[in-house]
């Protein structure tokens, strides 16, 4: 196992785990901005006005986009067993 392949590893790592999470922290960004333009236009002021529909969101996103996340994830988690005999050589 040499250094170069430990770096490609972690870099897919961090690259799968990106696109993974992102379109939950999008939905979350997107919601976020929203709530707080609407607090600033409104002047509520009100702490769960920002965390109920960000949660929502996030639930929404997990159901719009969980199955293609949880298809990535065992992709990668299938190319990582895949490729064990070759790490204990």
């Amino acid at each position: 196992m040499s250094e170069a392949y430990i770096f490609t590893l972690a870099q897919k790592t961090i690259m799968v785990s990106l696109q993974v999470v992102g379109p939950i922290l999008i939905f979350s960004l997107v919601v976020g901005v929203l709530v707080s333009i609407f607090q600033a236009i409104t002047q509520i002021q009100d702490m769960t006005l920002s965390f109920v529909p960000k949660i929502i969101a996030i639930v929404v996103a997990m159901f719009l986009f969980g199955p293609w996340m949880f298809r990535t994830i065992i992709e990668f988690t299938y190319h990582l067993f895949l490729s064990l005999p070759n790490l204990v050589r």
